[in-house]
C-alpha cells in the first residue's frame, strides 16, 4: 500500500466536517500516511482556532484532536528537515512550515497531497520539477487510481 505525505489541511478533514472531508476520508482505506511532527501542533491550532470561532465546542475539538492522535499517521521527526525546509523556504519564497512537507515527501520518495491551493500555486510557479512531481491536490485525489 502506498504511503502518501499528508499535511493539516488533510488531517483535520478526516475528524471535522468541511469541503473535501469525503474525499479525504475515502484516502484511508486506499493509502498509509506520514507527516513531519509538525502536524501535531498545526491540527491542535487548527482545532483551537474553530473553538474560538464557534465552529466547534471544546468536547468536539477534544475528541477530534484525540481522533487525529489514533489515526496511524507515520511521524516523522523533524530532525533532519530543519535545513532542507529552511532552504527550500527561501528558494519558494514560502513559510518553511509548509516546506516541511515538501521534504519530508522528497526525502522519503513520497507523493505529498494538500488541500492548500495557494501553497499548489506556489510549487507550480516556483518550485524544481522534482518538487512539482511529488505534489498533488486533494481534488486530484478523487480520480487517482492507486
Amino acid at each position: 500500500m502506498e504511503t502518501l505525505v499528508v499535511d493539516a489541511s488533510i488531517a483535520i478533514k478526516w475528524v471535522v466536517e468541511e469541503e473535501g472531508t469525503e474525499t479525504a476520508v475515502n484516502l484511508r482505506s486506499r493509502f498509509r500516511f506520514a507527516a513531519p511532527e509538525l502536524l501535531i501542533p498545526e491540527c491542535a491550532n487548527i482545532l483551537w482556532k474553530k473553538v474560538a470561532r464557534s465552529e466547534l465546542s471544546r468536547d468536539e475539538a477534544v475528541l477530534a484532536a484525540r481522533l487525529l492522535e489514533r489515526s496511524g499517521i507515520d511521524f516523522l521527526p523533524m530532525t533532519g528537515l530543519l535545513e532542507q525546509a529552511m532552504s527550500l523556504a527561501i528558494e519558494l519564497s514560502h513559510p518553511a512550515y509548509d516546506c516541511a512537507y515538501l521534504t519530508a515527501a522528497r526525502g522519503t520518495g513520497t507523493r505529498f497531497v494538500t488541500a492548500d491551493a495557494r501553497l499548489l500555486r506556489i510549487v507550480a510557479e516556483r518550485a524544481s520539477s522534482e518538487i512539482v512531481g511529488l505534489c498533488v491536490s486533494l481534488a486530484d485525489m478523487r480520480n487517482d487510481p492507486h
